[in-house]
């Protein structure tokens, strides 16, 4: 495929070359690669149930290694758009009237919602009464005081300036629910708290206004200095679009289209993060402070639990650095790797030459580590945690969408079905090695775990391509624990109705 000049221009803007651009369309072609999975994972099967006693010792170790200078990091993709959260209420507009049922509805729930008072005084700004509004059945006025720019513009922002909690003197956003939690667990031993948000780019100045605005009240509240940093996802992670023969889908100027690559695209922006220790969390799983503690304590016990690991193969891989293990010590170390982390060592390990085994190993532990929270499955939408087969014949820990798996496979279907646990999207990651060095996480990528999905565009059917998720195939070949969590810890808000669960309310 030969590309005209104005096409050359278009890939280059993106920050993509030609032959990027080609590899992504053979990918079109190739189709997708799903994954073989081979059970799901369950406690005591890959998942790890931590007794109490453990919880405390977790802590305690997570807690010491703050004060001896660990940095913390808390990384949270926010670049979701609040307009996917509105969807029924942009129905009614549409239709430009509620029926009885609606109106009941928006008049029971409204009150509840954190973001009232604030809706109140923008209508009173225009010399109404939200509350005459009401009894006057207005409801498709008040929605559009809500969504629309003459108003709260709620429609028009992320979710991450969405007010999600009401307290008796204030009420918070889910960005500022964020910074209460981390000044909670991820402050280090000078009380820098380092928190990353990634936006869209057509989000940052907003954000970094409302920062601005209110970062020094929470210093000052919580005892913490905050580092913050704001990042958007790069053009160059950009994919092309396809028509559904495979040739690169042009819009109606007759230009190249390029559609953001999903999550997964965010990995460029993990990589280009400090600290030690990098939580990361979605900006919609958030709760008010009278159910923190529980969220708290389990992110201090992930944080204990990677540490302890962490420094078990850190004592490790200096030794095979240095040459210094026999035999026997070989057979410990192959030990800790199948029962503590869960790696399947392949049957002909045994047959290699001594240095060979050291080697292999070395290679299988000088990776990134995770260790993921999993909650018990309530028939909530996403990935799981699975065992799958890899091409070298062995298994690994994997979150897994369905949309990895082989759908015509009644097979893989049942097993997907099998699942006992959920993923909240809710990690902690060591990204740093042995000697302290940053890994470059794009070395651990399974590149074959890309989505293609159909889309259109002004009516016109399109193929788009995602990058392997951040949590899924770009996190393939990282050492991957999974630990048993509350279901308290998951909170996530993905319609205006999730705001009106218990969990949500005063």
């Amino acid at each position: 495929m030969i590309f005209a000049e104005a096409d050359i221009r278009r890939i280059e803007k993106e920050g993509l070359t030609c032959e990027q651009v080609l590899a992504q369309i053979d990918l079109f072609k190739r189709g997708l690669c799903p994954v073989k999975l081979n059970r799901p994972s369950t406690v005591n099967d890959g998942i790890v149930s931590l007794p109490e006693e453990e919880l405390t010792k977790m802590v305690t170790l997570y807690e010491e290694e703050l004060r001896m200078g660990r940095k913390v990091l808390k990384f949270v993709p926010a670049s979701g758009a609040a307009s996917r959260m509105f969807r029924e209420w942009y129905i009614y507009l549409e239709k430009g009237r509620l029926d009885t049922r609606q109106k009941e509805e928006l008049a029971r729930d409204l009150k509840r919602l954190a973001f009232f008072r604030d809706l109140r005084d923008v209508i009173l700004r225009d010399g109404e009464d939200l509350e005459e509004m009401m009894e006057d059945n207005r409801y498709a006025d008040i929605l559009a005081y809500i969504l629309a720019s003459k108003g709260l513009n709620y429609g028009n922002l992320p979710k991450a300036l969405l007010r999600f909690h009401v307290y008796s003197d204030c009420s918070r956003t889910a960005l500022e629910e964020h910074l209460v939690e981390a000044a909670l667990y991820a402050q280090d031993a000078l009380h820098i708290c380092r928190v990353h948000f990634t936006l869209s780019e057509e989000h940052q100045n907003d954000v970094a206004d409302y920062l601005s605005a209110i970062i020094k009240d929470y210093e000052r509240n919580y005892g913490v200095a905050f580092d913050i940093a704001l990042s958007t996802q790069k053009s160059s992670t950009n994919t092309i679009a396809v028509d559904l023969d495979n040739r690169p889908f042009r819009d109606q100027k007759g230009e190249l289209v390029f559609r953001p690559g999903g999550h997964g695209a965010l990995l460029d922006n993990l990589n280009g993060t400090g600290g030690d220790i990098v939580y990361l969390k979605n900006i919609d799983n958030i709760v008010p402070d009278r159910l923190k503690p529980v969220t708290v304590l389990y992110k201090k016990v992930l944080g204990g639990y990677l540490i302890s690991l962490q420094n078990e193969i850190f004592r490790y891989l200096r030794h095979l650095d240095k040459a210094e293990l026999d035999e026997k010590t070989l057979q410990e170390l192959k030990l800790f790797c199948e029962k503590r982390l869960h790696l399947d060592i392949p049957p002909w390990f045994e047959d290699l030459p001594l240095a060979e085994k050291c080697s292999f190993i070395f290679k299988r532990l000088n990776r990134p580590i995770r260790v993921c929270g999993m909650v018990r499955n309530q028939g909530e939408p996403g990935g799981g945690p699975f065992w799958v087969n890899g091409e070298d014949g062995t298994q690994s820990l994997q979150i897994i969408e369905e949309s990895q798996i082989d759908s015509g496979s009644t097979e893989q279907k049942a097993i997907w079905s099998r699942a006992t646990h959920f993923n909240p999207v809710d990690l902690v990651c060591g990204v740093r090695d042995y000697r302290s060095y940053k890994f470059d996480l794009h070395e651990f990528v399974n590149k074959n775990a890309y989505f293609i999905s159909q889309k259109s565009e002004k009516g016109r059917d399109l193929k788009a391509l995602e990058l392997p998720g951040l949590w899924n195939g770009s996190m393939a070949f990282w050492i991957t624990l999974f630990v048993e969590v509350p279901i308290g810890t998951f909170n996530p808000v993905k319609t205006i109705h999730d705001l009106l669960r218990p969990q949500h309310l005063p």
